[in-house]
């Protein structure tokens, strides 16, 4: 009978895909991950881990991270499916929330009873597979994720092939924490990503296979950091697997940990996993098309499926399966296309051989639009519909994917867990809002509470722990769960329609968001993480859209040139939070036709954050006001490891914003490059308009400005009250891995420091930048934010202005230094150029009004805590002022003033190599010189004219050096 029990237990000892949340009690989990604490089990004993381990919330106070894995008596039942149980102690019944003590009863409600006996161990990963079938005889993919049970650096994995799974070490990939796919015999040689000097790996870890005696096969995996948590720990695809005989073959694994004691996992219960070799068809699927959602057809559905067989079609029922007919087909880009289906009928799919006999799965598929109330979603602005609708996706995503309708009503929700093929259409009339009580942020391997927000000259927080990533960034860069709609890991997913969705005050803004009570600490619209083929807009239109400054409105421009003002086509978005989108680690991203703010322009800052992401489009946005950047990519270490990025193609983006309208930084931990930028329109910017900032090390490279490339230029592009409309810079914050800074005090320029250096990090670079095709006047901090009377408010020379700048960084010198600088940076090199960057065509008409005496102003060195326009305070030069750079290109351009301005109009500070060639310059009355020059050298001037009248009068010549031809000639 024990023995009976026992083989029970094993079978309903059960463990899911997601992962519940910790709550700590008295230092104590209140939850765990279900079935990792059960670590074996007799006849006669259930064993429950017994460890430690580093665990915090983001309320844990530093150093307070240490926990015990010791369940609490409702986690452990939790653990164990059945009715009836109970634990005992000493023979009395205890309290739930009680902690399970060495010694414990548990007990059936047929009186038997097992001893609870407490045992060293790492909690229990969980080994899943993703495809749990196959079919035999045919070369198939298996794919097996691991979640380990616990966080721990210098892991170790071990995964046994059971013998009768034929893999070939060529064909066997491997992702560690999602740092993307790799062969198994090269993960040695994965690059680890940027990283400081005091950064404890050199690699992403070493595989080994070996050969059993039993004929299965083992591959070790070892030096892992399996500190940061991204869903996936370890996952394995194997290619090409071949099965010749059927049955079930079971997976086992287990880690090791190292920290903070070393442990190993028992390899038991939910770290076995079993696939089943079939005599079928085991992959029959459907393809749900990531295409944008207007090349999608919805009266076709495409299947695949391997398998040598002959005379394999598909068949349809529309009836529950009573009735079966052979699917209408036509050539699609999987194996199969299955045409007119009926829009808004339920069909269920098989494949019959040629004797008409079923050989595979039937799939169900509803065509077209489900409405998600047939799922019990209310829709009424009162009911919270939040878990009703993650059931209708999570049932939708488990039978293959499809669209599901958010029609007439408002729908609350907290946190929506978005799944991969799962398509959200919300209507005209339909509104998706927000009510706190959203997923509490991730449990971390570290505390980020040394660093939360801001950073100044003298933070340490950062640097305290070169290892801990969650201080490298602000705190809304390092939280995903947090927000109205996440994602992770997850492929597919789409949110388009014409309705609105809106955070309604309630995501929030603030970088002390965690300071909030927990049930208000949402501060993202969308979250997505590590996730691929994203879509999020309105109903397409190919129209471009502009803006009509008359009437302060976008429009589409028709075939025709004429305006088209109806954009109800655009998904209305607004109150989002600090972030509308934040997507991190996320490629082949697609937003257009989006108008942010139409019914609130309170509660939002950046609209979209593209952190370490490839392949992005953005198209036709309009931004009526936001207090933060609304489009920027960059690169941070909240994945727990930097990612480059590339490839953005930005086109027809319309906004005003309290910061940069475009921006590539702050948050550069990794290289970004190949960024095109097509006709932007700035409303109004109080920091630029177009800036690119590398900060930590990035190099920053291949960035175009209305140069065509994302399409034909309809428009030239326009900026108008931006404090400044270009703002290309370096500074050396480093907020890597493995960084360390020192404190320094020096003189610069007569003006004291004290400060932090950052002293094991190169200092990034910046080259190949052509910024094309502008108008701009107006430039002043002019943004609509905060404004509550008018649209905007006219110039009264009390707003912030600037100069177009480009500056890069360069260390203070040795011998201003006390004590001397005492560190020489890992590549040799104290300063960072801004290479190879082209103004071309770009017209500037400035507010002016600056003395003679600013001719000799002298703007500091960006530092760690300085890296902003206003840091530099005023500039020598009213049209261009370039620090640290070299071949810069000025031609077809124009640079003038409103009221006369008696600084240079251009100033060269360090600048190697400059040509200014067909250039019209505004002279201010007071000036003798033009262009002004310190340790600058090649500068040269061709066909350059200036005015010193008024605008467009009589133009004089500039000679090959920059100087006046009047003053030439009186010399």
């Amino acid at each position: 009978m024990c023995k009976c029990l026992s083989l029970l237990l094993l079978i309903t000892i059960f463990f899911i895909k997601s992962f519940g949340q910790n709550v700590f009690v008295n230092g104590f989990t209140e939850t765990i991950n279900p079935a990792v604490n059960i670590i074996g089990i007799s006849s006669t004993t259930i064993k429950v881990s017994n460890a430690e381990t580093f665990s915090y919330s983001v309320d844990t106070k530093d150093g307070e991270g240490k926990i015990s894995t010791i369940p609490t008596i409702k986690a452990f039942l939790s653990q164990v499916k059945g009715r009836g149980l109970f634990v005992y102690r000493n023979g009395k019944k205890q309290e739930t929330l009680s902690i399970v003590e060495d010694g414990d009863v548990l007990q059936f409600p047929n009186g038997k009873k097992l001893l609870i006996k407490l045992e060293k161990g790492a909690l229990n990963g969980i080994l899943s597979i993703v495809n749990p079938q196959i079919s035999q005889s045919e070369k198939q993919e298996i794919v097996l994720n691991f979640k380990a049970g616990q966080r721990s650096p210098n892991a170790s994995f071990e995964l046994v092939i059971p013998k009768g799974i034929q893999v070939k070490a060529e064909n066997i990939y491997v992702n560690i924490i999602g740092r993307g796919e790799v062969l198994l015999a090269n993960l040695d040689k994965q690059s680890i990503g940027r990283v400081g000097t005091n950064y404890s790996y050199s690699k992403v870890g070493t595989s080994k296979i070996e050969k059993q005696t039993d004929g299965s096969q083992l591959i070790k995996l070892n030096a892992l950091d399996l500190r940061p948590d991204n869903g996936i720990d370890v996952q394995l695809k194997l290619k090409d697997v071949v099965a010749a005989r059927a049955g079930n073959y079971i997976f086992k694994s287990r880690y090791f940990v190292t920290e903070p004691e070393k442990l190993s996992s028992s390899g038991n219960g939910s770290e076995t996993a079993t696939i089943q070799v079939v005599n079928r068809v085991a992959d029959f699927r459907k393809v749900i098309s990531s295409a944008p959602f207007s090349q999608q057809s919805g009266k076709s559905l495409d299947f695949d499926w391997t398998s040598s067989q002959k005379g394999l079609r598909v068949y349809q029922s529309s009836d529950n399966g009573k009735n079966w007919i052979v699917s209408k087909t036509a050539t699609g880009n999987a194996k199969t296309r299955v045409i007119d289906l009926i829009e808004g009928r339920q069909y269920q799919f098989q494949l019959l051989n040629a004797a008409k006999k079923p050989v595979s799965k039937i799939i169900s598929h509803f065509v077209g639009k489900q409405d998600v109330k047939t799922f019990g979603v209310k829709g009424d602005g009162i009911a919270d519909d939040t878990d009703k609708i993650n059931e209708a996706i999570a049932k939708i995503s488990n039978h293959g994917g499809g669209i599901l309708l958010f029609d007439k009503g408002t729908f609350l929700v907290r946190t929506v867990h978005l799944k991969s093929n799962v398509w959200l259409y919300v209507a005209k009339e339909a509104t998706i809002k927000a009510i706190k009580g959203a997923d509490a942020p991730e449990l971390t391997w570290f505390s980020d509470r040394k660093y939360r927000s801001g950073l100044s000259p003298t933070d340490r927080g950062p640097y305290e722990n070169p290892e801990n990533w969650l201080t490298k960034q602000d705190v809304g860069h390092t939280y995903f769960k947090n927000a109205m709609f996440s994602a992770e890991r997850e492929d597919n997913i789409k949110i388009i329609g014409n309705g609105r969705i809106t955070g309604d005050g309630n995501l929030v803004t603030s970088d002390k968001v965690m300071n909030n009570e927990p049930n208000n600490r949402a501060d993202k619209m969308f979250a997505l993480k590590l996730c691929t083929n994203i879509e999020i807009g309105g109903i397409e239109r190919k129209e471009d859209l502009w803006y009509d400054e008359g009437k302060d409105q976008p429009y589409y421009i028709k075939a025709n040139g004429a305006k088209d003002f109806d954009v109800e086509n655009m998904l209305d978005i607004d109150r989002g939070g600090h972030f509308v989108l934040l997507a991190t680690g996320t490629d082949h991203i697609f937003v257009h036709n989006t108008y942010f703010g139409k019914y609130n322009t309170s509660n939002v800052r950046d609209i979209y954050d593209f952190m370490a992401c490839n392949d992005v489009t953005a198209t036709n946005i309009y931004c009526k006001v936001s207090s933060d950047d609304i489009v920027k990519p960059g690169s941070d270490c909240s994945l727990g490891f930097t990612r480059p990025a590339k490839k953005f193609r930005v086109r027809n983006i319309i906004g005003d914003t309290n910061c940069n309208l475009f921006q590539i930084g702050s948050e550069t931990a990794d290289d970004i490059m190949d960024a095109c930028v097509d006709n932007i329109f700035v409303l109004g910017a109080n920091k630029a308009g177009f800036s690119i900032s590398t900060n930590d090390g990035a190099h920053i490279k291949d960035i175009h400005l209305n140069c065509g490339h994302t399409g034909t230029l309809h428009s030239r592009s326009q900026m108008r009250r931006t404090t400044t409309p270009f703002f290309i810079s370096i500074s050396n914050r480093a907020r890597i891995l493995g960084a360390n800074v020192s404190r320094h005090k020096f003189d610069e320029n007569g003006v004291k420091h004290d400060e932090l250096l950052v002293n094991n990090v190169g200092i990034g670079k910046v080259e190949n930048i052509i910024l094309n095709g502008v108008d701009i006047t107006e430039v002043y901090g002019g943004s609509s934010f905060g404004n509550a009377t008018v649209r905007w408010k006219a110039y009264d020379g009390k707003q912030r202005k600037a100069t177009a700048i480009v500056a890069g960084y360069a260390l203070p010198d040795n011998s201003t230094v006390e004590g001397g600088l005492g560190f020489k940076l890992p590549n040799g090199e104290h300063t960072g150029y801004i290479q190879n960057i082209s103004f071309n065509d770009v017209h500037i008409l400035y507010k002016g009004g600056n003395l003679a005496s600013d001719k000799e102003r002298v703007p500091q060195e960006l530092g760690v805590g300085q890296y902003n326009v206003s840091n530099l305070g005023v500039q020598p030069s009213y049209g261009l002022w370039a620090r640290h750079a070299k071949n810069v290109e000025i031609k077809n351009s124009s640079f003038n003033f409103e009221t006369n301005d008696n600084r240079y109009v251009f100033y060269f500070d360090d600048v190697k190599g400059a040509k200014i060639t067909d250039v019209e310059m505004m002279k201010g009355k007071d000036s003798k010189e033009l262009i002004g020059k310190k340790d600058a050298d090649n500068i040269s001037v061709k066909n350059a004219v200036y005015y010193s009248e008024r605008w467009k009068g009589t133009p004089y010549k500039l000679d090959k050096d920059g100087r006046p031809q009047s003053e030439v000639n009186e010399r």
